[in-house]
Formats: structure tokens, C-alpha cells, sequence
């Protein structure tokens, strides 16, 4: 028997980031900023993200390409995977993420890719806390959710490796 459902995601959506609160403005400025530092001469894509820890400190990440692929990493886990080994105590509150392209506009939300996605969510269910996201492109609008999950509804966790 067939079951039909249906999910239903919050995203908060706006014009441009001038209409977000301050601090998440800092904060995406500054995932745009480090996005210049993005090493990516292959997809020319340069992607910045940064971290607002529960201390108060700002994590910065890019992307890292590599020409032997996939040995790069994103922007989004170096920036997690740093705060983690040099923050372990603090909790993220938030991420935001952007990028922009040497080869064409980047003027809608740029969403996390799914490795990324998984890794966040790691880190949100081990702080047992929401991280909120942020993200934007090089121009345009700019989406929130307030947690990793609602990026990743069908999450693989914990619990998918017990036996049952």
C-alpha cells in the first residue's frame, strides 16, 4: 500500500541581505569575504563560509580544490571541521554560506552540497542544539532555516547504525 507525505520546510527569504538582522549581516559579510581566499582553479566557483560560535569567536572557511579530485574540501567543513578541533567546548549557533563565480553570475542562495550537509548535521546533533543557515549567492536573495535538519530531512544518524 502506497503512503503519501508531505513535508513542510521553513525558510525565511530575503530581498537582499540589507533586510537581515545585523548579525547575521556581519556574519554573511564575512563568509563573502573569506570567499576571495577560495583556491579553486578548476570550477573557478569560489565558496566562503563562516561560523558563529556559542564563545563568540567568528570561523572562517573556502573552498580547496585540488586537481586530484575529490581530494579538495568544501568551505563549509573547513570551517566546521576547524571549529570543532580548535573549539571543541563551544557550539555553533550559525553558518553562513556564499559564493560567487569567474565564469557567471551567482545571483540565487547557494545551498551546502550534501557531504557538507551531512557534516553539519553532525555537528548540530552532537551540540544537541539547532544551527541556523544563512546563505546567499554573490548578489540577490538571501534564505534562512534555523536548523541543519531542515536542509537534511532524511538524515542518516546514530541511530541508522544500530541493529535493530
Amino acid at each position: 500500500m502506497k503512503n503519501n507525505q508531505v513535508l513542510h520546510i521553513n525558510v525565511d527569504v530575503y530581498e537582499d541581505l540589507n533586510f537581515l538582522e545585523d548579525s547575521d549581516r556581519s556574519l554573511l559579510l564575512k563568509a563573502i569575504e573569506i570567499s576571495e581566499s577560495a583556491y579553486a582553479p578548476y570550477s573557478n566557483f569560489l565558496v566562503g563560509a563562516a561560523l558563529e560560535l556559542s564563545c563568540g569567536e567568528i570561523i572562517t572557511g573556502s573552498n580547496q580544490e585540488n586537481v586530484a579530485f575529490p581530494s579538495g574540501i568544501c568551505a563549509e567543513r573547513t570551517a566546521f571541521y576547524y571549529a570543532g578541533a580548535n573549539y571543541p567546548n563551544s557550539k555553533i549557533v550559525k553558518v553562513a554560506v556564499t559564493a560567487h563565480s569567474k565564469q557567471f553570475d551567482v545571483n540565487y542562495p547557494v545551498s551546502p552540497c550534501g557531504a557538507c550537509r551531512q557534516v553539519m548535521y553532525e555537528y548540530e546533533s552532537k551540540q544537541d542544539s539547532p544551527i541556523k543557515v544563512i546563505m546567499m549567492g554573490a548578489s540577490g536573495q538571501v534564505r534562512i532555516m534555523q536548523s541543519i535538519a531542515d536542509l537534511l530531512p532524511f538524515t542518516f544518524n546514530e541511530s541508522s547504525l544500530k541493529k535493530y
